[in-house]
């Protein structure tokens, strides 16, 4: 044991490395305890630190992001140019094409500002413009886009409006008699009364079909052009698809429509005075046929009309 260590110490003194690593840094076998009293020589410190081979010579270490590039991933050489963009949109069509696209949103856009315009001009109070061309505007407005309200509407609605019809009918046995007043409007309000989903066509068919009406006639109830004659049609129609219970059967040769206006009562607070009075706006009697009544009637509403 004593020889191992003086052999030991000659060697550290000379400068070869330790028996048990060698100079590359790779344990090799040495003498039983050698690793030990090297161990023990370290901690006391009698001799020299040795240092672990692993400390000494770290391994390189290269991140494989950066060794593998990412499959898929576009190679392009260094300091080759990049290839160039192709352009989107708009740019990528061709001449004509560009001028087609802008041709066709130019049109579009007038239409839109002639539309609105043209709605505006309807819905709004009188003024200057809607005045000196009323007629055009009313000409564009009707019948497709009209409008059933008005901007800062100075006067609200304050009355209820009932539409009713009566029939001429021939019975059976040849004799001729006429029919009592039938409330159409009260026969819609029943349907929609206390229902959860109300009928739009109860709601509103009635209504507007009168208040076309009453637009397109004067106070005479003459038609003023096409639309007068149009909307008489249109009320004749809705009038023989509902009055046909009435008629017990007989066929009816001649129909006459009425309204009847009354003023809403004012609120208990209100110190305005209003005649309740209702005033009817009656109609001369219409000669009805076949074309007159609906190819698609509601089951039992609609009227008997003679098919000669």
């Amino acid at each position: 044991m004593e020889r191992d260590e003086h052999h030991e110490h000659v060697r550290r003194e000379q400068g070869a490395p330790d028996s048990g690593t060698a100079a590359t840094g790779t344990p090799i076998p040495g003498p039983a305890g050698a690793g030990i009293h090297g161990r023990e020589r370290e901690t006391t410190g009698h001799g020299p630190a040795v240092t672990p081979a692993s400390a000494a010579t770290p391994a390189a270490v290269t991140p494989a992001s950066a060794a593998t590039p990412a499959s898929g991933a576009a190679h392009t050489p260094a300091g080759a140019p990049a290839p160039p963009r192709t352009p989107g949109g708009i740019a990528s069509l061709s001449l004509p094409s560009r001028i087609v696209v802008a041709v066709v949103t130019a049109v579009v856009a007038v239409a839109a500002a002639v539309h609105l315009g043209m709605m505006f001009l309807h819905v709004a109070p009188a003024n200057t413009v809607s005045k000196q061309h009323g007629e055009v505007i009313d000409d564009y407005v009707y019948p497709e886009f009209e409008q059933n309200w008005k901007l800062f509407a100075p006067n609200p609605l304050q009355q209820n409006v009932a539409v009713q019809a009566r029939a001429e009918v021939v019975a059976e046995d040849g004799g001729v008699s006429v029919t009592s007043w039938t409330d159409l409007s009260a026969l819609d309000g029943a349907e929609i009364h206390h229902s959860l989903v109300p009928s739009h066509t109860r709601q509103n068919e009635l209504r507007r079909a009168w208040d076309f009406f009453v637009g397109s006639h004067d106070e005479e109830n003459r038609p003023n052009g096409l639309r007068g004659e149009l909307s008489e049609r249109y009320v004749k129609r809705i009038v023989l698809s509902r009055i046909g219970p009435a008629t017990e059967g007989g066929t009816v040769r001649r129909i006459q429509v009425r309204s009847a206006t009354t003023p809403v009562a004012p609120p208990a607070w209100s110190d305005e005075k209003v005649d309740r009075k209702t005033v009817h706006r009656e109609l001369d009697w219409w000669p009805v046929d076949a074309g007159d009544v609906p190819g698609d009637p509601a089951s039992g509403t609609a009227a008997k009309v003679d098919e000669s």
